[in-house]
């Protein structure tokens, strides 16, 4: 077998770059490198020799706990972690690939309806996974607001349906788990990614959700916002909570990873419209609750636009990517999915 390579940067820390061969089932002349700090600097050595020898079908947890075990005492890691090391060795064996292997496209649309948006999503999608279309981040914009709930969220426990209609938030299921999101329009600023499934290879979903946000996190930097990652699908500052993402992977060999984050909120209204476990939380958790979102104009006094102009700027200078849209045969698959799944009542109440 030729010698292998694997690349993993480690969300707000370090690349770590690991080479070596397979030989009888085994790895051997391991070489670890990258940009990280480690001391004393004769460690590295310690991290070679873990990795001389281990079964090539090792997992992360057990690469990550060779590598633990044979560190030295007081050695001291900066920027990269065991586990770290231990995803870029799975990376190399399973082929994976880095942002700078494709071309990618920025796709920032006209206005359509929520759940157009949702259909959209699992199109473009589908058809990164079939090669169809380049690797994208796409913007949404909508001028209707709508309560998006996860894939396996219960509507009647996450949705007041009297508080939804009084504020005229339409109610939709996206194919992704996780939470429920009020997404108020012109409040909120949401993108999805659209990548193929070798980006995130050898990575826990964990470490995925982590990966595909750090671009976002120094984006949110550069405008003056100490964005952080909070596992497993939040984006924070010290002032509160961000945003958060959702992930789903196609069987056509893709990754669906969006993240919707609060630019403006309505708390008073957020309560109303969602069912926060109101009945089992007092006055004070109440407002607790409320400012749990610190939203994007409060910490930076810019417009939605200019946040997602900015956010563009760094993902085009991290990547280069050019700018794209929405083909018209794409536009019409999703136009009939919007139709026949989203909208229907079937894919809405399947978990009431």
């Amino acid at each position: 077998m030729p010698s292998l390579h694997g690349e993993y940067k480690v969300p707000g820390g370090k690349l770590v770059v690991v080479d070596f061969d397979v030989e009888d089932g085994v790895i051997v002349n391991p070489r670890v490198a990258g940009d990280f700090f480690l001391e004393p600097d004769d460690a590295l050595g310690d991290i070679d020799r873990a990795l001389d020898g281990l079964a090539a079908a090792s997992d992360a947890k057990q690469i990550a706990a060779a590598i633990s075990a044979g560190l030295r005492e007081g050695a001291v890691m900066l920027g990269f972690s065991p586990e770290a090391v231990a995803v870029a060795v799975r990376r190399a064996m399973t082929d994976a690939r880095t942002w700078a292997d494709y071309e990618w496209e920025i796709v920032h649309d006209a206005s359509v309806s929520p759940r157009l948006h949702l259909a959209l999503d699992e199109v473009l999608a589908a058809r990164v996974g079939e090669g169809r279309r380049k690797p994208t981040l796409r913007f949404w914009e909508w001028d209707e607001s709508a309560v998006v709930i996860g894939s396996f969220q219960s509507v009647k426990n996450e949705v007041d349906p009297e508080g939804a209609a009084k504020y005229g938030f339409e109610v939709v299921r996206r194919i992704s788990g996780g939470g429920a999101m009020m997404m108020e329009k012109g409040n909120v600023v949401t993108y999805s990614l659209y990548v193929p499934a070798e980006l995130v290879q050898g990575m826990s979903f964990a470490d995925s959700y982590a990966f595909l946000d750090d671009w976002v996190l120094q984006g949110l930097r550069a405008i003056g916002i100490e964005a952080t990652y909070q596992p497993l699908n939040d984006i924070a500052s010290p002032l509160g909570k961000i945003g958060g993402a959702a992930q789903k992977r196609l069987g056509s060999g893709a990754v669906l990873h969006h993240v919707t984050m609060a630019y403006d909120l309505d708390n008073a209204k957020m309560l109303e419209v969602l069912r926060i476990g109101r009945e089992k939380i007092s006055d004070k958790g109440i407002a607790s609750a409320a400012k749990r979102v610190d939203p994007l104009r409060s910490q930076t006094g810019l417009s939605r636009a200019a946040i997602i102009e900015s956010l563009k700027q760094t993902f085009t200078a991290l990547y280069g990517a050019t700018p794209g849209s929405v083909t018209a045969d794409e536009l019409a698959e999703a136009e009939q999915l919007a139709e026949t799944k989203f909208a229907s009542e079937e894919w809405l109440y399947r978990v009431p």
